[in-house]
């Protein structure tokens, strides 16, 4: 049961040739699927079969999220493909910050068409989180990281505090999918906000070294803070994606 306002998966399945193109999305660490949901409605409203799952552990309470393990949040992501692939003929792996890293992470395991991620982490700024395994036993939650937005009267449904306990878990993921880049070889486009308090440059800095695909494509983003789905620059990003998506769709770049 969800105690946060938009905290709610969405599903929609699309008729006709794009309904034959699935988009699974993922919201990011401590999150919810509000931060992403105008994305997701934008990828439906042109056609595409889109799945966005709420992750265990989040739109509850931070304490629910400190004793999530990091592959009970990938397992949701991969049901919600297994789910969505019996009804498509393709599928784009998408996802916002920690949503980035187990889109691609799912795409080093599965075959999808392309992978679409915004600001993805792969590696934290602040260099306590190395040390969270051992932090998480004297401290159990330090201050927010979110709503990251420039725009003003946005909220993406976010925890109030976050978990160290789950920074330990975050910091799993991050290296198990660090190690699987190689194994990711669909086209990948990557929009990267110029100002983001939340994942460091070394981020990108990973996926460019690591990544397997030789199509990749990163874009940055003048106008927007780390939930750049809920940004100034979210109307660029849904057109942006959209595009691509039909481009790989169809078996062509952009």
């Amino acid at each position: 049961m969800t105690s946060i306002p938009g905290a709610v998966a969405f599903s929609h399945d699309g008729t006709g040739e794009a309904g034959r193109t699935g988009v699974l999305l993922s919201h990011g660490f401590t999150s919810s699927p509000a931060s992403v949901r105008a994305w997701a409605e934008h990828l439906s409203g042109q056609g595409f079969s889109v799945r966005l799952p709420l992750l265990p552990g989040h739109g509850t309470s931070w304490e629910e999220l400190a004793r999530t393990p990091w592959r009970a949040w990938y397992g949701e992501y991969e049901q919600a493909y297994e789910d969505l692939a019996r009804n498509t003929d393709r599928i784009v792996a998408a996802g916002l910050s920690m949503g980035g890293a187990l889109a691609l992470r799912l795409a080093a395991q599965h075959d999808v068409a392309g992978v679409v991620v915004v600001n993805p982490g792969l590696t934290f700024g602040d260099p306590r989180a190395r040390y969270a395994g051992f932090l998480k036993y004297v401290m159990r939650s330090v201050p927010a990281i979110g709503n990251s937005i420039r725009l003003e009267g946005q909220d993406e449904g976010a925890y109030l505090r976050t978990p160290v306990a789950a920074v330990h878990q975050l910091a799993g993921l991050f290296r198990d999918t660090t190690a699987l880049l190689p194994r990711v070889t669909a086209p990948t486009l990557v929009f990267r906000s110029d100002t983001d308090p939340v994942v460091p440059e070394t981020s990108i800095e990973v996926l460019r070294q690591h990544l397997g695909s030789a199509d990749l494509e990163i874009i940055r983003l003048t106008n927007s803070y780390h939930v750049a789905t809920m940004d100034h620059d979210a109307p660029f990003i849904f057109d942006r994606s959209a595009d691509f998506i039909r481009h790989v769709s169809a078996g062509t770049s952009v």
